[in-house]
This record gives C-alpha cells, sequence and structure tokens, in this order.
C-alpha cells in the first residue's frame, strides 16, 4: 500500500512514477484505490485518478481492483446514521486482491486516519490484507520528521520506507544528509528524496476554468497549457512589463478595462490571461491572443477571490496531465531505489556480498 501523512502530498504522482519503473524492471502489478477522491466526470463509478494510472500503465481491467466507495457528505452521512451497514472489511479482503501479478499496489486514503468511518484507514486496511505501506510526505522543516515517527509508532514494521516529496533546492543536502540519516537510525528506510518541481506543481488552464467556472474566449484549444506562476495586474504599464517579465508560465488576473496590462502581459511568459469585472475584451486583445495562441478566461468573481481560488489550485490537482506524469516518472527513475523496496518486499534477492 502506498499512503501519503496528509492529503496533496503528491500520492498519486509516485505511484504512477514508482509503478512505471517497476514495469520496466519486469515486474507486473496491479493498481487499486479502495477509497476514491475524484469522482468521475464521465458519469461512471470509476475514480478519475483510477483512470489515468490505469491509462497510464496501460493495466486490463482485471489487474484493476475496485474502488469501494468514495468520500462525500453525503456517504458520510449514510454511514453516520447507520443506513450505510456495509461490511467494508470483507468487501476489501475479497475484491482487493489480484491473482496473476508480481506486485498488488493499493492506493491508500489522504492520511492515516482519513477512512476509519468505514474501517478503511490505511493501518486498518494493511492489517486486513497483511501489506507493507510506503509513506509518500511532503517536505516541511518543522513537521516533516515528527509526522514520519508518529506514522512508524502506528505502522510499525509494516512501514517499508517513505517518499520525501517536493524538496526545496536549497533544503536538498540537508535532506540527504541529516534528516536522512536520522530517519533511517530511527528505523524508516528512505526511499527516495525527490526535488521540488514547477511542473508538478502547477495547474492547467483546463483546471483553472473547471475551478474557476470561467468562460473561455478564445483559444479553448490550448486548455492544456500548464500555468506555473500567477501575477496580478493592478499597476502602470511600465511596472507592469518589468514585474510580468520575472515570471514564467504565468496566469495574469486583471480588469477586462486594462487593455494596456492585458497587451503587456500578452507580451511576455504568459499561459493564460484571466478577465474580471464584467467587461469583455478589445477586438485587438481577443486577434493577438489568437496569434500567440494565448488563452483568455471571463469570470464573474472579483480579483481577490479569482486570486484566491487559483492560490488554492496550484500544488493540489490531480496528476491528469501527461507533461506533470513524464515528469514524476524521470523524477523516481533518477531518484527512486526500487531495489531496496524489491528487497523487502521479498521480490529481489539480495546481491551476494563482495
Amino acid at each position: 500500500m502506498i499512503g501519503s501523512t496528509e492529503a496533496c502530498s503528491g500520492k498519486s504522482a509516485v505511484i504512477l512514477g514508482i509503478a512505471h519503473q517497476l514495469q520496466q524492471q519486469g515486474i507486473s502489478i496491479s493498481y487499486g484505490k479502495p477509497i476514491g477522491t475524484c469522482p468521475s466526470e464521465q458519469g461512471d463509478c470509476l475514480d478519475e485518478d483510477v483512470r489515468f494510472i490505469t491509462h497510464s500503465l496501460k493495466l486490463v481491467p482485471e489487474h484493476v481492483s475496485p474502488t469501494l466507495l468514495t468520500l462525500t457528505p453525503k456517504v458520510v452521512q449514510r454511514r453516520i446514521t447507520q443506513k450505510d451497514t456495509t461490511d467494508y472489511c470483507a468487501r476489501l479482503q475479497e475484491e482487493a486482491p489480484v491473482e496473476g501479478v508480481d506486485l498488488a499496489v493499493l492506493e491508500g486514503p489522504g492520511d492515516l486516519n482519513e477512512g476509519r468511518l468505514f474501517s478503511l484507514a490505511l493501518p486498518q486496511m494493511a492489517e486486513i490484507l497483511d501489506a507493507d505501506i510506503v509513506l509518500v510526505s511532503r517536505f516541511s522543516p518543522a513537521l516533516l520528521v515528527d509526522s514520519l515517527l508518529s506514522a512508524k509508532q502506528q505502522l510499525g514494521d509494516r512501514l517499508a520506507g517513505v517518499v520525501i516529496n517536493d524538496v526545496p533546492k536549497d533544503q536538498m543536502r540537508r535532506v540527504e544528509s541529516e534528516v536522512r540519516t536520522f530517519l533511517e537510525a530511527s528505523g524508516i528506510p528512505v526511499l527516495a528524496a525527490l526535488p521540488h518541481s514547477e511542473v508538478l506543481r502547477s495547474v492547467s488552464v483546463a483546471e483553472l476554468v473547471h475551478q474557476l467556472r470561467a468562460e473561455v474566449l478564445c483559444c479553448a484549444d490550448r486548455a492544456d497549457l500548464l500555468v506555473e506562476s500567477l501575477k496580478i495586474g493592478a499597476m502602470n504599464v511600465n511596472s507592469a512589463l518589468k514585474y510580468f517579465r520575472k515570471a514564467h508560465n504565468m496566469a495574469v488576473v486583471t480588469g477586462g478595462d486594462r487593455t494596456d496590462l492585458q497587451l503587456a502581459a500578452l507580451e511576455t511568459s504568459t499561459h493564460c490571461l484571466i478577465l474580471t469585472g464584467h467587461i469583455p475584451p478589445q477586438k485587438a486583445i481577443l486577434s493577438r491572443a489568437e496569434e500567440l495562441e494565448i488563452p483568455i478566461l471571463a469570470v464573474d468573481l472579483d480579483t481577490l477571490s479569482t486570486v484566491e481560488i487559483i492560490e488554492q489550485a496550484f500544488g493540489k490537482v490531480r496528476i491528469h496531465e501527461p507533461v506533470k506524469a513524464e515528469n514524476m516518472r524521470q523524477l523516481i527513475a533518477q531518484k527512486f531505489d526500487s531495489d531496496r523496496l524489491l528487497q523487502q518486499l521479498g521480490l529481489r534477492t539480495p546481491a551476494p556480498a563482495k
């Protein structure tokens, strides 16, 4: 099982990277996510994360374990009022195991406690299935070690290792030496320390359209563009140009009446222009955006609300863009110690000592 110490740690991305690496080493795998957290947008019961990961890994349906439930307020309410009395432990034992593969990979809930109402918290599922656990934890200078020590106390010998994710460049040396050394001495194997990636933290224009409920005014076919930073256009145009030129692959939020700032944004590294104020852009702006293939969105929100929604989206969106998946595959290939994991799982014999 692959779990995480807190939500939005990058667990799904890490699973995709690890599973791909194991496949490249000739290990056949199955995948499943007993608790769904990303309801289907296609009207069926398949979790969107499951859909994307199984497609990316080219898994046949027989090698995909079913999702037992999707956490929604309605589902929780049914359980609390005892309208749902399903024995999810029994269902997990019956439906999670997959035959004919070397390794079954199950994605755990968002943290160590999510799903406890249904007896499907990560420690509970691992106990039911007699499974080993790999934990993904997003780097935090103050909280990382405490959270992993707490997890070790809860999971005991089931904890096969941890992946420290999203480590800033200036912290990597300390993590690789001091933090890794301390955790290993505490009985917590560190399988990888993954560096911060702007690509993985980014959000697609399509996701911004969804989150903001925006109207796409042009270049709807470029909704796959990734936005890595956010800038607000509310100053004079000379200051704005200096401000915009410092950013890369940005979204610019500005008023629909600020034609000067809209033009300035289009001439810099902008992947999306977001207009507030219910004022449509001039034809010259739309024409220039079409030439440069930069989507323009219109929102029925004020600037502050728009910025808050976008800031919440960064780093928390699903890994449903192929460029993100490829980025994580590369990071795992470079940093993840798959041989050590396979040895601990009994899938690879340790090399003889020289």
